[in-house]
């Protein structure tokens, strides 16, 4: 037996047994693929080789695919797909990259594979949980192969787009923290403004890749192909279903980023609002008291005022005055001084009235 490639590990379900067997080398492959009574997995890591070399000889001289879509496999940067061939499908999805991802850098990594009659290919150049944990799954159990290549795939698919679920989570959690943050923010601050771009971006990419993977799943799902059988067609449904939730909350996600712009906007625009209402009572107050400075300021002999004994003081007892009187009108007309549950009262009075 000739020795195991490092990036190519391959499972083998032999009709009636009882267990899965790995194991086999590449020189091997062709001649279980020939027994069509066997069900092949061949997973190819692309992370353990530098040159896909290889692997291109795998796909292209021993499953004989189109030269189109094993250029598709070994690049990457493709949206997902799924395209039919005569004797296989092929398909490109994306998984999360939960070490790298965050609600503002939605990071994924591809997934591409092959579905035939009795073979399941999958080539990926990160680490897939999902792919691990059915290895785990049916060197425990034969059961998923026992029921054809299709549900295979349909536990890889499954356990893909579940791990979904706690990105969408930690999306929710930032936006409502933004929100939070944004109500409360005292000024314009830049950095808020660029994580509210970092989310809006970040949501942007999730919603375009789970709307083409929703589309892809759909044509799986629902009876195109036929390499997947009716029976197996309901579970394929129940993954289009849980990305569909995810298609839906991220279009929600989408909305909410938006009103977190206009919101910030909105609190800017307040707070300018604030600082020019503040400006404008200081200049209401200064003017009249700059207009008796330089009434008593002129240079003119005959000022009645001009040499009586207390008229200094006088006069800066009516400025004293004056000021006192602006600011108990414009307290009354609440421009100043207004606390937090007055200025809710006042909009709550606004509204009310519209």
């Amino acid at each position: 037996m000739a020795d195991k490639a490092p990036f190519a590990e391959i499972f083998v379900y032999r009709e009636g047994a009882d267990r899965i067997e790995d194991g086999f080398s590449l020189d091997e492959l062709p001649t279980l693929l020939e027994d069509r009574t066997n069900l092949v997995w061949l997973d190819l890591r692309g992370e353990d080789i530098g040159d896909h070399k290889a692997i291109e000889d795998i796909l292209l001289n021993v499953f004989r695919f189109h030269h189109l879509t094993v250029e598709d496999c070994i690049e990457t940067r493709n949206q997902p797909k799924v395209e039919a061939f005569p004797g296989y499908l092929f398909f490109i999805v994306h998984g999360v990259t939960p070490d790298k991802t965050t609600p503002t850098d939605f990071v994924t990594k591809e997934l591409d594979g092959y579905l035939g009659e009795n073979f399941v290919v999958t080539f990926h150049l990160e680490r897939f949980r999902s792919v691990k944990e059915v290895k785990t799954l049916i060197r425990s159990t034969p059961l998923p192969c026992q029921r054809g290549p299709a549900f295979l795939l349909h536990q890889i698919l499954d356990r893909l787009v579940d791990n979904y679920n706690p990105v969408v989570d930690e999306f929710n959690e930032q936006i409502e923290l933004i929100e939070d943050e944004v109500l409360l923010m005292q000024n314009g601050e830049s950095s808020m403004l660029e994580r509210i771009m970092d989310v809006r971006r970040s949501v942007a990419r999730l919603k375009r890749i789970s709307t083409r993977q929703r589309e892809v799943l759909y044509r799986m799902s629902h009876g195109e192909f036929k390499q997947i059988p009716e029976n197996i067609l309901p579970f394929f449904r129940d993954v289009h279903d849980h990305l569909l939730r995810v298609t839906d909350l991220s279009e929600s996600y989408r909305e909410l980023v938006s009103g977190l712009v206009e919101i910030h906007f909105s609190v800017v625009a307040n707070r300018t609002n604030d600082v020019m209402k503040t400006l404008a009572v200081v200049s209401a107050i200064i003017l009249p008291l700059s207009l008796i400075a330089g009434i008593y300021g002129m240079n003119f002999e005959n000022i009645p005022e001009l040499r009586t004994r207390y008229g200094y003081f006088a006069v800066l007892g009516l400025m004293g005055l004056l000021t006192l009187a602006l600011l108990i009108y414009f307290k009354r007309r609440g421009w100043i001084f207004q606390s937090e549950r007055a200025k809710e009262t006042h909009v709550d009075r606004t509204n009310d009235e519209e």
